[in-house]
């Protein structure tokens, strides 16, 4: 069930300004059809924000189910590596899946854990790197590239 993104239409783009910056003012109320108010319900108020502000940006936005399910292809694309070696984490219990007939799936939550796993690990393993180089003192023999400042 994944569908495609949506963006806005450059005619819509003062709307969205507008919607955007009432939204960051506080929780608005929904007014039904018959003139009936209701409050906008917290979790339904920050997805709205979130929206918002994301297509303000320009960025698609796309709502998916956190049951959905992924191909391993999709997954794949999504994690940007080879499907081949997207079945290989799979195989190795990187994370959990299971098979519609021959065919191996994976719940989008299951993913999005996944892959907030292996971002937070590059991320640490990159400050690692960092750090090891600057105490090794390998900045200091670094050039600043032309039209580069130093700090």
């Amino acid at each position: 069930m994944l569908h495609e993104p949506i963006t806005v239409p450059g005619a819509e783009e003062a709307q969205i300004r507008d919607l955007n910056r009432m939204l960051e003012r506080g929780t608005p109320s929904l007014v039904g059809a018959g003139g009936e108010l209701l409050a906008m319900p917290d979790g339904v108020f920050r997805l709205l924000k979130d929206i918002a502000h994301n297509m303000q940006l320009g960025r698609a936005v796309v709502l998916v189910p956190e049951d959905e399910q992924l191909t391993t292809q999709r997954a794949a694309d999504l994690l940007g590596v080879s499907r081949p070696h997207f079945v290989k984490l799979l195989e190795e219990g990187e994370l959990p899946f299971h098979k519609a007939g021959s065919h191996r799936r994976i719940f989008l939550r299951d993913f999005l854990i996944y892959r907030k796993r292996r971002d937070a690990a590059r991320k640490a393993a990159l400050d690692r790197i960092a750090k090891e180089a600057f105490e090794s003192g390998l900045y200091e023999h670094t050039g600043i590239p032309e039209g580069g400042e130093d700090e």
